[in-house]
């Protein structure tokens, strides 16, 4: 499985996002996470467990600014600052710091690029999380599926209180200022089948994009080797049909396969 370097990595070129340098709030040897996918590129949450802390605030910002010197240095300029990474970033207690110093660091070293968060959405009950969310450019929240069962067996969320419909409603007040990106897979878990790409899966979760109206979604399928190891990418020709659709709604849909 693939961990990335802590706090700093990259920059990388994202398939979705560009020449992006990432922001990892998770420690370098292992991934603390509020889900646990059957499909995560870092492993399952129980066989990745760090021995060493979250980077501090004062760290994460000492890193950035040297990353973004050194990449000046070389002309290199980032299209995108991604917090992603080994687990999930809004879990980090000093998140919504974390971006502003991130703002402000944009705009002194590289004003064009963007700042980007990629998140299972499950700390949306926190407004200082909401708030620092609003402030940057991609808000770019997971939503696998409408479907708990689906979820529960997937996404493996691990607070016992996780509401697929109550992260939904927290989507929707965004009030457009969010993207939604959803992984679209085949296979089994556990003897359990794992296909989300099936009408019952599909019409759902279009409804709630349509409820949750975002600026846009971002579908991909599998890409890198997974823990569990029987799943199967979705074929292309489905990518594309549920693409469609979304458009047809006259939301703005990129596809990866």
């Amino acid at each position: 499985m693939e961990l990335h370097n802590s706090p700093i990595y990259g920059p990388v070129h994202s398939r979705r996002l560009g020449l992006s340098l990432g922001i990892n709030l998770m420690p370098p040897d292992g991934k603390i996470c509020t889900f646990d996918c059957i499909y995560c590129e870092c492993g399952f949450n129980a066989s990745c467990r760090p021995s060493s802390p979250r980077p501090s605030r004062k760290l994460v910002a000492e890193k950035l600014e040297q990353t973004l010197l050194s990449m000046a240095k070389d002309g290199q300029q980032p299209d995108v600052l991604t917090f992603a990474g080994n687990g999930e970033p809004t879990a980090h207690p000093d998140f919504a710091a974390i971006i502003g110093d991130t703002i402000a660091l944009r705009q002194r070293y590289c004003p064009k690029a963007k700042i980007a968060v990629l998140s299972n959405a499950t700390m949306l009950h926190r407004p200082d999380v909401v708030e620092a969310l609003m402030r940057v450019d991609d808000n770019i929240l997971k939503l696998d599926t409408a479907d708990a069962a689906f979820v529960s067996l997937v996404d493996r969320p691990q607070q016992p209180s996780y509401s697929v419909e109550s992260v939904a409603k927290a989507m929707a007040a965004f009030n457009g200022h969010v993207m939604i990106q959803t992984i679209f897979l085949r296979g089994t878990f556990n003897g359990h089948d794992v296909d989300n790409t099936g009408e019952l899966y599909v019409a759902p979760w279009l409804e709630t994009i349509r409820r949750i109206r975002p600026q846009r979604v971002m579908i991909y399928t599998i890409d890198r080797p997974t823990p569990a190891t029987s799943l199967s990418k979705a074929p292309r020709e489905v990518i594309d049909g549920i693409k469609a659709r979304v458009e047809a709604m006259g939301i703005e849909c990129t596809a990866g396969y």
